[in-house]
């Protein structure tokens, strides 16, 4: 017999508790535009410029030498991190005053120590971001977040009614906007692949949030009588198993790669995984309850014919 670990019927009154959802969840928005606000980002190489160099060791990585000797190179900030095997190892340094050949003559000088520090150590590869590059990709990654939260937005309405499209997109905003907050408090490197996290979030998140609307738009057919409150509640319980295992089984690979991924993937793993969680958590309730503000009609539903009788 299959383990059951959710009820394939459960009755959680999740609207009784949606004056508390909508509380929390402004609080925790305005405390991630805050944290945004007093502390920022910390930019990855992609989005201010610098220098990326991996190398490769003859046995185990000392990495507290290697920042050791870089951090007398007077480069600025410097990241050291170990990535694939345990001799892998990647160094990235802020960009450098006095442009290009400033940035090419740092690059020398980091590569020059460690060859003559550590024995037995090659260069596997080399990458320079330059300030156009730099500010052309945190252009078009803040211009690729907004677009997909619009596309949302219309193809939500065209598929159900308007405030179906405002409550997907005010759960999607939610979502990116603490997400943004936890990058902020946590200070991991925010780079380009958590752009690519931000848009994986966007659509797992309004995919949970589809399938909970479905479900409405279907019982607001079936049970033409049930007050909305109580109908929101059905739909949402009906869904509940499916939402719940899908994340769970998400967040299990998810975790496994975070932990033994490695560092190189590591920012984008916590960003998926803190998605996740507030992305479910925003299809229950902010996505559905919002509903109820914005004053959703049953017989937008119906042919005039149809519309139910009170």
């Amino acid at each position: 017999m299959p383990l059951q670990l959710i009820p394939r019927e459960t009755h959680v009154p999740f609207m009784k508790v949606r004056h508390i959802a909508f509380a929390l969840s402004a609080f925790f928005v305005v405390a991630s535009l805050a944290l945004f606000a007093v502390r920022g980002l910390n930019l990855g190489i992609d989005f201010v410029g610098g220098s990326t160099i991996e190398i490769k060791t003859s046995g185990p990585a000392d990495i507290g030498r290697i920042r050791s000797l870089l951090a007398g190179l007077g480069l600025g900030d410097v990241s050291v991190q170990r990535f694939g095997e345990e001799d892998e190892v990647m160094i990235r340094f802020e960009e450098q005053p006095g442009g290009e050949e400033a940035q090419k003559a740092a690059q020398i000088r980091v590569e020059k120590a460690l060859q003559e520090a550590i024995e037995g150590v090659s260069i596997r590869s080399t990458a320079f971001i330059g300030p156009k590059v730099s500010r052309e990709l945190a252009r078009d990654g803040t211009l690729a977040v907004t677009l997909a939260v619009i596309a949302v937005l219309v193809y939500i309405w065209f598929r159900f009614e308007w405030q179906f499209g405002v409550g997907a997109v005010i759960a999607l905003v939610h979502d990116v906007t603490l997400t943004i907050g936890f990058f902020s408090l946590t200070r991991l490197e925010f780079n380009l692949s958590i752009i690519a996290a931000l848009l994986t979030i966007v659509g797992y998140s309004l995919n949970d949030t589809v399938v909970v609307y479905d479900r409405i738009r279907e019982n607001i057919r079936k049970y033409r009588r049930m007050p909305l409150v109580d109908l929101l509640d059905r739909s949402i319980n009906d869904t509940l198993s499916r939402t719940i295992m899908t994340s769970l089984t998400t967040l299990l690979a998810l975790f496994a790669l975070f932990f033994f991924g490695g560092a190189v993937i590591r920012g984008f793993t916590a960003a998926m995984i803190w998605g996740i969680v507030v992305g479910t958590y925003s299809s229950i309730f902010i996505a559905s309850p919002v509903l109820l503000f914005l004053d959703l009609r049953r017989s937008a539903f119906f042919s005039d014919e149809e519309t139910p009788r009170p």
